[in-house]
């Protein structure tokens, strides 16, 4: 068999391979030395299988720690109370958390790779316009109040604000649901500055 083509998942396969390696390999070699040099060698076999341990530890320990990252994560992101979206630069979204998806009104998995100026109203389409294209021009935190809208129908009044990431050149937006809020005057949003 090649030994390219081993398959290292399969354990008896690996054990019988490894063990036809190690009676080639002291059959070829004539073993010289004494009580010390067995001892020594099997001194350094134990420290490096502690060594292996050790590692294998601090791996499971990484391991633990990530998973524990990515649970907050998801709660923070995904289970947050405000809308958050990633969004390229011709306004495709790319990603959305639970609460975004619910304040457009569809399924989270249907939003991915389509426009977010379709959830715009037409009224607030070139206040978002304006404001999405700063965004991109001046790479700075900013933000606005629009109304969402699809098919003619108004799905809220929202805060929004968003910035331009410098890695991968993608907005973050953040949107906060304002519609309930009384004693302001939100029939309108306010023109963009």
């Amino acid at each position: 068999m090649d030994e390219d083509a081993i398959d290292f998942t399969d354990a008896r396969l690996l054990r019988k391979k490894a063990e036809e390696r190690l009676r080639n390999k002291y059959s070829q070699a004539t073993f010289v030395g004494d009580d010390r040099d067995v001892k020594r060698i099997l001194h350094e076999l134990q420290v490096h299988q502690i060594e292996l341990e050790m590692q294998n530890e601090e791996l499971r320990q990484a391991y633990e720690t990530t998973e524990e990252a990515l649970k907050k994560y998801t709660l923070l992101y995904d289970f947050a109370p405000m809308g958050y979206f990633t969004l390229d630069s011709d306004g495709i979204i790319r990603d959305l958390n639970f609460t975004g998806a619910e304040m457009l009104g569809e399924k989270r998995h249907s939003l991915r790779n389509i426009n977010f100026r379709l959830f715009i109203s037409d009224e607030s389409l070139s206040l978002f316009n304006t404001f999405f294209s700063g965004l991109f021009s001046t790479k700075l935190k900013d933000s606005c109040q629009l109304h969402l809208g699809y098919n003619q129908t108004i799905l809220g009044f929202v805060y929004m604000e968003g910035i331009v990431t410098g890695d991968d050149g993608q907005c973050l937006l953040s949107l906060i649901d304002i519609s309930g809020i009384k004693g302001k005057r939100l029939d309108r949003p306010e023109a963009y500055e």
